[in-house]
């Protein structure tokens, strides 16, 4: 049950915006009453933390899984990152991230845990991608995602991705 609520929170925020997620339309969407809900989160925000949660341990995952293939320990974590924000699609899994990433931008305390997620991994990572250029890096592929959410074109695109990875093999990266 807890999983189909996350899942219906997360496609309506899809499909409708982060607004559109009250506790009614979930329990609604989920087939379950307001007080079933309740029973797994008790406010909006718990259930809204849970989503964020769900696809940070997605990300977490995702990127863990890439790190451990890369045979080259240097720039590994960045080459991750890049390969994840290219690989999302609005219309794919990209969707979810899309709707809690708009909402960052407003909301103080999502944009608040998205700082310490970032935080955390970049000090887990210092020793391989600690550089300033390799950091670098990371924001660009976030003005990519960013582009990607507010759907600004970005031109050659898969050749903007190779540049971006060939640069986490250079030197001083």
């Amino acid at each position: 049950m807890h999983r189909a609520l996350l899942d219906h929170a997360a496609k309506l925020a899809v499909e409708q915006g982060l607004a559109a997620v009250t506790m009614q339309s979930v329990a609604d969407a989920a087939g379950v009453t307001k007080g079933g809900l309740l029973h797994h989160f008790p406010n909006k925000q718990a259930l809204i933390d849970a989503v964020f949660n769900d696809l940070l341990e997605e990300l977490d995952r995702q990127l863990d899984e890439k790190i451990g293939a890369d045979p080259i320990p240097q720039g590994a974590f960045t080459r991750a990152y890049l390969d994840s924000v290219f690989d999302l699609e609005p219309e794919t899994g990209g969707a979810a991230w899309a709707a809690i990433a708009i909402s960052m931008l407003t909301d103080p305390h999502l944009r608040e845990r998205w700082a310490n997620w970032v935080q955390g991994r970049s000090d887990r990572h210092r020793t391989t991608d600690g550089t300033v250029a390799l950091a670098a890096i990371r924001l660009a592929a976030d003005g990519v995602w960013l582009a990607d959410l507010t759907s600004v074109n970005v031109e050659e695109r898969a050749e903007l991705r190779d540049f971006l990875l060939r640069q986490t093999l250079v030197e001083e990266a």
